[in-house]
């Protein structure tokens, strides 16, 4: 049975990496049709009526007390609020590929603050399989012309906060996992975001005098489309799918799976936007997807295993 939810676990990571990759796509449409604010807005507006609809007709049941909710805040408030918040606020004023380098980060991230505060314990294999996911990230970024320009210091460091966030999140649902439902974690995450940031875009277009400006988008079909893919998969989605994952699998080793989204991308980017491949992509897809293994399946077990056998 335990084999069974940790398959489930795998295949669940493995579909957030593939929601993920693909996202890329929908939020260039997006962000050639809006501002990064009401994209925000929008997203998690989608996501609330959808988690909503789903509660409302017993299909999903929650179950909250003021103890569970208190519980349940500061994780809702590292992700997806601060994640997305020093994500957006910080491509003001970094480029999208420094966000790339810096988010790939994350596992490291997550492998630290998992080691100290849940004593999960990472071999020397999985820490160097670790690195050479977050190598295989880097590498294609670098090879493609991108680097870190210090003169972007403040995007820099909203977006490293990012990346802080997502690990610890990572980290704190591991705990709460037990107490709660995938789908109580899930609503309370996604209320809080899209509270914060549907009122912050018709804050900003009061402010403005321009609050119809607003719903211009929603006359754009390609708009309305991206946006209900990254609002009920890749932020609804991804949030049930994380969750349920991080319940089953250790923080390290979920965390780079995100960036396997990486690899997943540049095959969505060849297909569908028919753009080139050339060989950095296929050396750090090679990386990426041979730390993601290693993070996984070189583990304590296995190697006192082969120990084992070669002592008899």
């Amino acid at each position: 049975m335990d084999r069974d939810k940790k398959g489930l676990a795998y295949i669940s990571a493995l579909l957030y990496a593939l929601i993920i990759g693909f996202s890329f796509l929908f939020t260039k449409v997006v962000l050639s049709i809006s501002n990064p604010i009401d994209i925000l807005a929008y997203r998690f507006i989608s996501s609330f009526i959808v988690i909503s609809v789903l509660i409302l007709f017993k299909t999903a049941n929650v179950k909250y007390t003021k103890e569970k909710i208190k519980k349940i805040l500061p994780l809702a408030i590292l992700y997806p609020l601060l994640f997305f918040g020093f994500q957006t606020f910080g491509l003001l004023n970094a480029s999208s590929s420094e966000a790339g380098i810096i988010l790939a980060s994350s596992p490291v991230f997550t492998m630290i603050l998992a080691s100290y505060f849940l004593k999960e314990k990472t071999n020397s294999y999985q820490k160097l399989s670790i690195i050479i996911s977050v190598l295989g990230v880097v590498y294609i970024m670098i090879k493609k012309g991108s680097s870190i320009d210090l003169a972007n210091f403040k995007g820099i460091i909203l977006l490293i906060l990012s990346a802080l966030s997502f690990s610890g999140y990572s980290v704190m649902v591991r705990k709460l996992a037990r107490d709660f439902t995938n789908i109580e974690l899930s609503y309370i995450m996604i209320t809080i975001s899209f509270i914060f940031f549907t009122g912050l875009s018709i804050i900003k277009h009061i402010i403005e005098g321009s609050i119809e400006q607003f719903f211009i988008p929603l006359s754009n079909i390609n708009f309305v489309v991206s946006i209900l893919y990254l609002g009920v998969l890749s932020t609804l989605g991804t949030s049930l799918l994380v969750n349920y994952a991080l319940s089953k699998l250790e923080a390290s080793k979920m965390s780079v799976f995100g960036n396997l989204g990486t690899v997943i991308s540049i095959i969505a980017g060849v297909i569908f936007l028919k753009e080139e491949i050339f060989y950095y992509h296929i050396i750090g897809s090679i990386l990426i997807i041979g730390g993601v293994i290693g993070t996984n399946f070189l583990g304590d077990e296995e190697l006192i295993d082969k120990k084992s056998l070669f002592k008899d």
